[in-house]
Order: structure tokens, then C-alpha cells, then sequence
């Protein structure tokens, strides 16, 4: 779907918006005296206004990313992207989307706060993409469909030719949610951005980069679709701490971090198999396994009773009797495999 098409998808209202325009954006350029948003004159390292277009963080991501600035969106969190994409092509009532499951939650919080139909489509066997049902589900207003690979909570990820056959046949907006794309073998599909112009890829630097308490996520799509995640987010979305830390923090190199983790999954993994209460450890491309065990209310209650925690989603259809478990340092998992082993 070429750019023309997707952006008849997006709600009147957006198309026609007159976007606010902070005093930041009506002047670009060094100046000595601001006397122009009525901020607080005496310096104290915050009293001036953040850069509404995190320009500076930008332009350091493309550097990593490999993708130009203007194709790129930066916001509080994978969950502003995800919400703005339902404000931005969602007609309340009208529009509805298309979801895998069991998934990640807020996409169906997100379409709730919006007043959005969402669809699920069961995942197959093993986890598998139904790619026929996704696209069996769909009618003439469904406008956007999500597909979070690595998948959370299951932990796998979809194949590229898969992801291609839906921006082929789907005649809407798919949303790739890439948060833990950087444990997994597969490359991030932000590499077919250049081919779909229906295609949106979120990423964040919660996950590989340590980075969760900042809260920062990352929308990469075409520049026009860029604009409309820019006009609509409020002004100042990103505040200038946590750009500097940011800035600061993604010079550090993570890739020892992030083999070491893939490491330890896969050590933890088969320690795990070999647990008489472990049923199953489905195979992950995240930085957390997904296991089915006995009983799981019992092996999270007795996991917090030994201060360690979990993620207990034995109540989430498709993962009856399984806690997902978060790769730790190595001292971390060991701890919890003893106490699993006891």
C-alpha cells in the first residue's frame, strides 16, 4: 500500500489538524534572550522548555538505528505510540483492529480508552501466526492490526515472509511491536519499511538498553506518518532529563549485556527442562521464557514467599498453567532454579 492510500485511512480530523505550535517550534536558531514562552527567567539547568522535536535524541538513534530522523517518533513509552495510533486512524465506534492473542495488553487498553473494536485471533498451535484467520477478521473498517514479534508473553517470533504476505494482502496499517527485537535471531523488520508504507515498527530502549525507568519508545514508519505521530502527541511529550540521560546512557555498549542475557535464557532453559514440576519451556526469542509448570498459582506463591517474583499468566487463554520468567543476572537465576529444584 503506497503512502496516498494510507493516509485516506486516518480520521478526517487528524488529516485537517492544525497541530499546536510551541514557541520552540515558531524559532530554531541560537538567541540570547528568550523572552517568548513565558518560562521562568533565572537558570537553573530546567527552567527553559525541552525541544518538542527531540532533535539531539534523534538524530544519536539514527545513528544507531540506521534510519533517518524524519522516520522516526519518539515517545513516554512504547504505549504513547500505540495509543497514538488508534487516535490518529481509529474512528471511535466506527473503526476496529485486529490483535494475535495471547499478546501484549495494551494494545486492547489502548482500543478501550479509545472507544475501538478490538479483534483476536488466537495464536496456533505452539504459538504459531494465523495469518489467513488475521486477515479473515478484518472488514472494511478495520484500520489498524498489531503483531508484537517477539511476541509477549509467548516469547516467539514471526518469520519476515509471513509479516510481508499480510502488508501484501492487508488493506491497513500493521503495527510491528519490536521491544525485545534485540534478543531474538531474526533482523527487526524495520528493513521493509522502505518497501510498505503501511507498516509501523515500534521498538524501545526499556528492554536491551536498561533504560525502563526513563520511559522511552521509539516509532519508526514513513515521514508522513511520522508527521501525523508529531502533530497529534502533546507538545512537550519527552522531557530534556531524560533526553540528556538517554543521550548519555546510549553511548554505553549493551551488546555484552545482551549476550549475556541471551546466554543465561538459554542456560535457564535447560535447567529448567529438567525440573520435575516443569511441563514445558517454550522456545524464546525475548529476554524472558514462557513455562508451563504443574500447578503455577502454587509455584508463584511459593517463589514470593522466597522474595522472588514472577509473572504468573497462567490466567490468560493459551497460556493455562504457565508463568513467564524474566532472564536475571546469573546469580538471580540461580537462585530461582534452586528454589524451583526444591
Amino acid at each position: 500500500m503506497d503512502i496516498d492510500n494510507v493516509m485516506r485511512l486516518v480520521r478526517e480530523n487528524i488529516r485537517t489538524l492544525a497541530p499546536y505550535s510551541t514557541a520552540r517550534d515558531e524559532y530554531k536558531g541560537d538567541i540570547g534572550v528568550f523572552l517568548d514562552a513565558n518560562e521562568n527567567p533565572y537558570n537553573n539547568g530546567y527552567n527553559r522548555y525541552p525541544d518538542p522535536r527531540q532533535s539531539t535524541l534523534k538524530e544519536l538513534l539514527s545513528q544507531i538505528k540506521g534510519i533517518a530522523p524524519q522516520s522516526m517518533f519518539i515517545g513516554n513509552g512504547s504505549d504513547e505510540a500505540i495509543d497514538l495510533c488508534f487516535r490518529i486512524f481509529c474512528e471511535p465506534r466506527i473503526d476496529n483492529v485486529v490483535t494475535i492473542a495471547p499478546t501484549y495488553g495494551m494494545y486492547r487498553v489502548a482500543a478501550a480508552i479509545n472507544d475501538v473494536e478490538v479483534r483476536e485471533v488466537q495464536l496456533g498451535d505452539d504459538f504459531s501466526l494465523p495469518t489467513a484467520a488475521l486477515l479473515s477478521a478484518c472488514d472494511q473498517n478495520t484500520k489498524l492490526m498489531f503483531v508484537c514479534s517477539p511476541n509477549n508473553p509467548t516469547g516467539n517470533s514471526f518469520s519476515i515472509e509471513q509479516i510481508r504476505w499480510i502488508l501484501e494482502y492487508f488493506d491497513g496499517v500493521l503495527v510491528i511491536d519490536e521491544a525485545y527485537i534485540d534478543f531474538a535471531s531474526e533482523p527487526s523488520l524495520t528493513t521493509l519499511l522502505s518497501e510498505y508504507d503501511n507498516l509501523i515498527v515500534l521498538q524501545t530502549l526499556s528492554k536491551a538498553y536498561g533504560l525502563a525507568a526513563l520511559r522511552l519508545g521509539i516509532a519508526f514508519a514513513h515521514p508522513q506518518i511520522m508527521q501525523l505521530f508529531a502533530n497529534v502527541k502533546y507538545p512537550y511529550n519527552i522531557n530534556l532529563a531524560g533526553m540528556e540521560r538517554a543521550a548519555e546512557l546510549l553511548k554505553r555498549d549493551v551488546a555484552a549485556e545482551v549476550e549475556s542475557i541471551k546466554s543465561e535464557r538459554e542456560r535457564v532453559a535447560q535447567a529448567l527442562e529438567a525440573v520435575p514440576c516443569v511441563k514445558r519451556v517454550y522456545p524464546s526469542d525475548a529476554n524472558f521464557l514462557l513455562v508451563k509448570v504443574d500447578d503455577a498459582k502454587e509455584m508463584y506463591n511459593k517463589l514470593i514467599a522466597a522474595e522472588v517474583i514472577v509473572r504468573d499468566r497462567s490466567g490468560v487463554q493459551g497460556c493455562e498453567g504457565c508463568l513467564r520468567i524474566t532472564i536475571g543476572t546469573p546469580d538471580e537465576n540461580e537462585h530461582l532454579l534452586q528454589i524451583m529444584r526444591n
